[in-house]
């Protein structure tokens, strides 16, 4: 007997255990795949990797400009995958030390719900007193023409395959203009490919703020990625993709093709019915608590539908186990970061202009140019990165933070700060920001505006 079974070795579900564990609770994990799940070993830290590497390489092409002079450099993409493996297994070792240390039992196998409290994996019914779904998500699969026949043969991958490619391919087109489809994007440029991105809607980066996709997208035809906006992909080859735009038919030539047009809840065949756990759309419903409509059952991270971003899923993973423990916490929503690694990166936190407007919210915006950064300046010849606030007219808090440019992602924190504890211009205007930093074009924004 358990006292907590956690289905799912990803961000909330090793995280959950390690919790569980360190608070003295006798904790099972089981995981079919790998610890880490998704985000280790098949997204973010591995797609990170591959970024950095093409960054470096970006640097020392352009090098001249900043006094320093290469020559023939080049990327070894072969080279550059066996790094990703090696950070990949380092941070896996990482995680299994960590089981360890916390007395958590780990079950390497297909875990399935057999009822309220019971589990089975590798043929042997495990008893829990809490339940914990962490089942994560998996990419969809658009009902394309070729698609299932290209995955078969090597020829379409998704985000898993495309990790691991043994060489670069000459074409790549990229089915969706999201944000895994942009870094891949990134990527795959920089190493040498001719990249396409076909995207459905009128502009990429989904529900990033309007002004920053316009930008993003400019730097990246300049790098000379090609994009097909307002496109349906309507078939594809093993040589190429045809598409529709406005009426007419196009096809683009395609070595290999990425599907990247969103991911759903892995919920299928693992026994949600048995315990009678309610979902919608595919998506385990929770309440604030991450607990199910089954009491004693609860769901953490991709699996909820709720925020597709492994910070997010730390976060739930936290909000659940407190409350298993009896201590009374919450998910709030309002205040998750969400980031592009691209180059120039792109991160957000709060509401949109688009989405403010939406909730018929009385805003100002303020936009400033990150060249008003001196450190900005310092490592930017050239850049058009900026900086846009979303503020409430009344009560003057900030409820949106806006940026692209280098040091985005790891600004981005502190903007979620600000947005998760209400303050207002005139608290923003008071913090000390240290400089030179890029981080200061937040306050920089406000000084520059009778706010």
């Amino acid at each position: 007997m358990y006292d907590l079974i956690v289905l799912g070795g990803g961000p909330a579900g090793y995280l959950a255990a390690e919790r569980a564990g360190h608070a003295g609770l006798k904790v099972l994990l089981i995981e079919k795949r790998a610890l880490g799940g998704v985000c280790l070993n098949e997204g973010c830290i591995p797609s990170k990797a591959l970024l950095h590497s093409a960054k470096v390489l970006d640097y020392a092409k352009h090098g001249a400009q900043y006094g320093v002079k290469a020559e023939g450099v080049s990327l070894d993409h072969k080279a550059v995958v066996a790094r990703k493996n090696k950070v990949v297994k380092t941070l896996v070792s990482g995680v299994t030390a960590l089981m360890k240390a916390n007395r958590v039992q780990v079950a390497e196998g297909v875990g399935v719900i057999t009822g309220k409290h019971t589990v089975a994996v590798n043929g042997t019914e495990h008893e829990g007193k809490y339940l914990l779904i962490c089942t994560g998500s998996e990419p969809f699969l658009p009902p394309i023409p070729g698609v299932k026949e290209g995955l078969e043969r090597g020829i379409a991958l998704t985000n898993r395959e495309i990790l691991d490619l043994p060489e670069l391919p000459r074409d790549l087109v990229v089915i969706g203009g999201g944000v895994i489809g942009l870094e891949m994007a990134s990527y795959f440029n920089s190493a040498g490919s001719r990249v396409t991105v076909i995207e459905m809607l009128p502009r990429i980066a989904g529900a990033t703020d309007s002004e920053i996709s316009s930008i993003l997208q400019k730097n990246y035809e300049e790098k000379g990625v090609t994009f097909q906006l307002n496109a349906k992909v309507t078939k594809i080859t093993d040589t190429e993709v045809f598409y529709e735009r406005g009426g007419e038919s196009y096809s683009v030539p395609a070595d290999k093709t990425l599907i990247s047009v969103g991911r759903k809840p892995s919920t299928s065949g693992i026994g949600l019915e048995a315990a009678g756990v309610y979902c919608e759309r595919g998506a385990i419903v929770t309440d604030k608590t991450g607990q199910t409509n089954i009491a004693g059952i609860y769901a953490a991270g991709d699996v909820n539908g709720k925020s597709m971003l492994a910070h997010t899923a730390y976060r739930e993973a936290e909000v659940a186990v407190n409350n298993i423990l009896g201590k009374k916490d919450a998910m709030r929503y309002n205040a998750i970061p969400s980031v592009i690694y691209t180059n120039p990166e792109a991160a957000a936190v709060g509401e949109t202009e688009e989405s403010a407007r939406e909730k018929g919210l009385e805003i100002e915006t303020v936009t400033q140019q990150m060249m008003y950064s001196g450190r900005y300046v310092a490592e930017n010849l050239t850049g058009d990165g900026i900086c846009k606030l979303i503020i409430a007219k009344k009560s003057r808090a900030l409820l949106g933070v806006h940026l692209l440019g280098n040091y985005a992602s790891e600004i981005i924190y502190g903007a979620g700060v600000m947005i998760e504890t209400e303050l207002r211009v005139q608290d923003v205007k008071e913090l000390v920001f240290p400089h030179p930093t890029v981080c200061e074009i937040i306050k920089v924004c406000l000084g520059n505006k009778r706010m």
